[in-house]
């Protein structure tokens, strides 16, 4: 998928702590949609592995070293109390073996889209829409978020249908949501932002409910890298936190980004930012770098030239499914980590065979996003489509 698919709603002048220093302080009256807990009757995975070695076990002895490790070019690596639990995770019982609850949180909002092949006014889009409705396709998902009063309730019903857990978002009084205005040129590589408004997410972010504090795996959609961390401290029965990121944060809250990635098992970043975090222009090294910073694993996007899973012992390629039709790359990124998550998620467990596997769900949801403007093709995609593209992937790399 080509590289301007990591486009996630990456907000460009946030201040410190993710608000302008004119932001309100104060808790604002909120309202929250209240929707059923998704079920689900069958399973795009429901063939389980054997059991192999666990991410826990591998990086354990790393883990108590990394605590006395050192930063580049800062202080000792602190991790916060998400990063100090121990990340074993197991086979569970019954039914909550084969699913475990994935929540996600970051933006809502209005897209306007212009590409060579057309435009698209006033559509749903941000990172947690992608996300969720990619994760839906294979286990129940949590949607953290914040709108203003202006926000068209009837855009949500694509995740209405998909049973999407819609009680994390919150409609503002007083604010306006988010929008953002793109245009994509010749081969969609290069991406102009026409227009930004913030308002909203310029605010203080949404509060997770107290029904959502059980989710067993949580990623954290791009924002302020201190909106990210004080989620993450509070998801105390998360099993596995991943993250996303942007080169405004690398550049202007290395610091802050440090702490959060020291709160977190993985993160997901483009070739892009995973060169300017580290300073090293080969990718490997890079991400190996930043597994000291925190992470367990790093799944480092490069676009149209597929990804790559970066472990301390361990490295995974995965090309990009070679879609013929390219309408639109925004949210791509988003969506693949929505079915990696949600793959790994309706596994119920974590191991470097399972991470593969999710990372290749990932990069064929995203290849279906590319095919239409806004969410169109991603809530028409089934769990069939996913099967049938993944095993044509298979196919094309295999070589033995």
């Amino acid at each position: 998928m080509p590289r301007t698919a990591e486009h996630s709603h990456r907000s460009p002048t946030l201040g410190k702590g993710g608000a302008p220093a004119s932001a309100p302080q104060g808790r604002m009256p909120r309202q929250v949609i209240r929707a059923s807990a998704p079920e689900y009757s069958d399973s795009l995975v429901s063939d389980r592995p054997s059991p192999a070695l666990t991410l826990g076990v591998l990086f354990a002895a790393r883990r108590i070293a990394r605590l006395h490790a050192l930063a580049k070019g800062g202080g000792p690596v602190t991790l916060c109390a998400t990063a100090r639990r121990a990340y074993a995770p197991g086979m569970a019982s019954g039914r909550e073996a084969s699913r475990m609850s994935l929540l996600v949180a970051g933006s809502i909002g209005i897209d306007t889209v212009e590409t060579p092949g057309g435009r698209a006014d006033d559509v749903l889009g941000g990172s947690a829409i992608y996300f969720a409705l990619a994760a839906s396709l294979f286990t129940e998902v949590r949607v953290v978020g914040v709108v203003g009063e202006d926000f068209d309730m009837n855009l949500l019903a694509p995740l209405r249908e998909r049973r999407i857990d819609l009680r994390g978002i919150e409609v503002r009084p007083g604010s306006k949501t988010f929008r953002w205005h793109g245009k994509y040129f010749g081969t969609m590589n290069e991406r102009e932002t026409v227009s930004v408004e913030l308002n909203v997410l310029g605010e203080q972010g949404a509060p997770v409910p107290e029904e959502f504090i059980d989710t067993r795996l949580v990623f954290l959609a791009n924002t302020h890298p201190q909106i990210q961390r004080t989620c993450a401290e509070r998801m105390a029965s998360a099993e596995l936190v991943v993250c996303d990121t942007m080169n405004l944060w690398i550049a202007n809250e290395l610091e802050e980004l440090r702490r959060t990635l020291g709160c977190v098992h993985g993160l997901v970043a483009n070739d892009e930012e995973a060169r300017l975090l580290t300073g090293r222009s080969d990718l490997v090294g890079a991400g190996r770098e930043i597994l000291e910073l925190g992470p367990r694993f790093v799944v480092i996007k490069k676009g149209e030239h597929g990804s790559l899973l970066v472990m301390d012992d361990d490295l995974f390629l995965m090309p990009a499914y070679p879609t013929a039709r390219v309408v639109d790359p925004t949210g791509c990124g988003d969506s693949f980590a929505g079915a990696m998550m949600g793959y790994l998620a309706a596994k119920g467990w974590h191991d470097r065979a399972t991470l593969r596997s999710a990372i290749a769900c990932g990069t064929v949801v995203a290849s279906f996003v590319i095919e239409s403007f806004s969410i169109e093709a991603l809530a028409a995609t089934t769990p069939a489509d996913i099967k049938r593209r993944t095993a044509e992937l298979a196919g094309m790399v295999r070589f033995d």
